[in-house]
């Protein structure tokens, strides 16, 4: 079987994909900078490596992909935000020098329908990454999509927390813009069917689903599935980039990706899949089952390793959730061991430190739990002396546990979303990075007004965290050493 590379394996569609290969009896490595999430998303198997890579370091770049037989480049720059086009086209140029001198057989590329008029600056990064791929020596595949219909895509979750989120839907008229969405699983297919083609030349193919539809209509679909009343008013005062703010406050998408994807649907996005649907014909899903079939699976998130397989997760979530989480946090680098940093780390919540700063807001935020239908604050700690999964540290529950490196507690007070808090301890060879990081899914717009109402304190009681921590866990570390 063949050896094949993912990279952009943390993506969308790098995270759905990988599992699919697995099934189907390949030996993969997925690739990506967000190990962690790799780690938290994809189960253990035999077949399966995990490989950090940062697609910006053009030597290790060479030093990875040369080894495998195939390469799929899922990678796109859009959360890096207004330059991600520069970003994205010197990744492109670190893959297409490293595959010079390889013995990669095939690379095939996810990129983005190109509309007969306008452009966009996503659209443009899409064409030229293409471009930059096809002047290596080796065959290039470019899958050209528009929007995709599946649980996670960003433009779909864009258009399904608006319906979730607002009582009137209010959008440019770019509305009215047309498109054939395809199905994720259609995608897949021709994803899968790819791997076993030989190409002795460069090829790209248009993809799309069966119904060609305006966006106007793809929300009216959506307001039927999720039981919602369909109130559309579209405006031309609010211009694409604008809508790119508003989605801000709207959607749980990443503002930076909103925005790229904002700006590309001012145009008819309609793929002539003709050629692809010829060579690999399959039955494709209409927008309406896919739609259908995205909104029952919203919960499948919360059942993985990112959320424990936590019951009371499970039990938690409800239809409306966001998919894509808001996040606060900082971060400090350290030459403290792991060690020092996770003995600090696990004291959390404890009578003698507390959250380690700031634990006033700490305080009063279990007591406005009252307010929110929960109960007077019940203070717990740990068993001990190791944290576990399982235990209770006040409102908070240990739903992830790994020591020296990761914790991950769940949040346990009354508010209109799931959350969790999670303390991360990464090795930089020479030194070692602290990050804490709150991540919130929000339940429709009071989920998202809570969020908003906690950002001033998130906005410095992280960065004191991780300061207090580093700093406690340098005396205790200094202590031991000279003792």
């Amino acid at each position: 079987m063949k050896r094949i590379l993912v990279l952009g394996a943390s993506g969308y569609v790098g995270s759905q994909l990988v599992p699919i290969l697995l099934d189907q009896g390949y030996t993969v490595t997925a690739a990506a900078r967000n190990v962690q999430y790799l780690h938290a998303r994809l189960h253990d198997h035999p077949n399966l490596s995990i490989q950090y890579l940062d697609l910006a370091n053009a030597q290790t770049v060479k030093e990875v992909v040369p080894h495998f037989d195939l390469v799929f480049f899922l990678v796109h720059g859009m959360a890096q935000g207004d330059d991600f086009i520069n970003y994205e086209l010197s990744l492109a140029k670190n893959v297409r020098d490293a595959l010079a001198d390889s013995q990669v057989q095939h690379v095939i590329y996810l990129s983005a329908i190109q509309p007969l008029s306008g452009t966009s600056e996503h659209i443009k990064a899409r064409s030229e990454t293409g471009n930059i791929l096809r002047q290596s020596p080796i065959p290039v595949t470019e899958l050209q999509a528009g929007v995709i219909i599946g649980p996670g895509s960003a433009a779909f979750e864009i258009m399904r927390d608006f319906v979730y989120n607002l009582p009137i839907l209010i959008t440019p008229k770019s509305v009215d813009s047309k498109a054939n969405p395809i199905a994720l699983d259609n995608l897949n297919y021709y994803l899968l069917c790819l791997i076993n083609d030989a190409p002795q030349t460069h090829q790209t193919y248009e993809v799309g689903g069966p119904n060609i539809l305006t966006y106007r209509e793809q929300f009216r679909i959506i307001c039927e599935l999720a039981d919602k009343p369909f109130r559309l008013w579209s405006t031309r005062l609010l211009t694409p980039r604008m809508a790119s703010y508003w989605l801000s406050l709207i959607t749980s998408v990443p503002k930076a990706i909103g925005r790229a994807l904002m700006d590309g649907l001012s145009h008819d996005f309609i793929a002539d899949s003709h050629a692809i649907e010829t060579r690999f014909p399959q039955p494709l899903i209409t927008y309406q089952e896919a739609a259908r079939q995205t909104i029952e699976q919203e919960g499948v998130f919360v059942r993985n390793k990112v959320w424990g397989f936590d019951p009371t997760a499970l039990h938690r979530w409800q239809p409306g959730f966001g998919y894509y989480p808001k996040q606060a946090g900082a971060s400090i680098k350290t030459d403290l061991p792991a060690d020092a940093l996770w003995e600090i780390i696990q004291k959390i919540g404890s009578a003698q430190e507390g959250y380690f700063f700031a634990n006033i807001l700490w305080r009063t935020r279990e007591w406005l739990d009252l307010f929110f239908g929960g109960g007077v604050p019940v203070h717990r700690s740990p068993a001990g002396p190791e944290l576990k999964v399982g235990d209770f540290i006040d409102s908070w529950k240990v739903i992830r546990c790994e020591k020296n490196r990761f914790l991950s507690l769940f949040f346990g007070m009354k508010a209109p979303g799931l959350g969790r808090l999670e303390c991360t301890i990464s090795d930089h060879g020479d030194q070692r990075e602290l990050d804490i990081r709150a991540w919130w899914h929000p339940q429709g717009m009071p989920g998202l007004l809570y969020w908003f109402a906690m950002m001033p304190a998130h906005l410095f009681i992280f960065r004191g965290m991780v300061k207090a921590i580093e700093r406690k866990a340098r005396t205790i570390y200094q202590e031991n050493q000279t003792s």
